[in-house]
């Protein structure tokens, strides 16, 4: 179905953010210093699933790596995201993305092997992160060489949202990822991007006090707390 649709730039205005000020001499300083809550989630769930209480609970070792993969990403796209807002560019825009490409397919592969069938997920896993980082190597290419397309990362960021509910709702049985928790997560995320659509809007509604986009740091870290919460109730429910 991609093929079919032309190829999509990155738009020049996404650059374009509401809150600028440099403070401490930092540049875009909200928009850089809000991606502290995406180390502090992702750190603290590698260290509960290596050293932790969830450090012994998984029965496959490669559930466990996969999440841990999951929240290493996270914490990765706190220094990805605040490099990029320090000069808003295209090239920073990748090292943005690419962690949270590999934190999207690490948990898109983990619902699938979760709900559906464990070696599949464990086979998809080895096919969904590369083709996930595939997918932006090909645009920062497609930018310096024409025509610039957005197609397979788009694909690569929005197809989860709506396979994985689908996935849990359809096949309920579970041990990591029941459908509540997943709804909340992708709630938190989708607020999110809400926040991020309407930047200035919401700059400008606070009296320029934080912008939508901060908001949406924030509001996806919170996210992933989510999921690491979910861990830990699956845990105490099943030991």
């Amino acid at each position: 179905m991609l093929l079919f649709i032309e190829p999509i730039a990155q738009w020049p205005e996404y650059h374009d953010f509401a809150d600028t000020r440099a403070i401490f001499g930092i540049a875009n300083f909200a928009n850089v210093a809000s991606n502290i809550g995406y180390a502090i989630a992702g750190i603290w769930g590698v260290w509960a699933l290596v050293f932790g209480s969830l450090s012994t609970w998984f029965e496959n070792r490669h559930d466990k790596w996969l999440f841990i993969v999951f929240f290493t990403a996270v914490a990765c796209v706190s220094l990805g995201s605040g490099y990029y807002h320090l000069k808003p560019d295209n090239h920073g825009l990748f090292w943005d993305r690419l962690p949270m490409t590999v934190a999207f397919m690490s948990l898109f592969a983990l619902v699938i092997g979760d709900h559906l069938n464990q070696s599949l997920g464990r086979v998809l896993a080895w096919i969904l992160i590369p083709a996930g980082v595939y997918s932006l190597v090909y645009w920062i290419w497609s930018e310096a060489y024409g025509p610039a397309d957005l197609r397979f990362y788009g694909l690569v960021q929005f197809f989860p949202i709506f396979a994985i509910p689908l996935i849990c709702y359809f096949y309920r049985e579970c041990r990591y990822t029941p459908l509540r928790h997943i709804l909340l997560v992708i709630i938190w995320y989708a607020a999110g991007k809400l926040m991020e659509t309407f930047d200035a809007e919401i700059f400008a509604l606070l009296g320029n006090a934080i912008s939508g986009h901060s908001i949406k740091h924030v509001f996806s870290a919170i996210a992933v707390g989510v999921v690491l919460r979910m861990l830990y109730v699956m845990r105490a429910i099943q030991i």
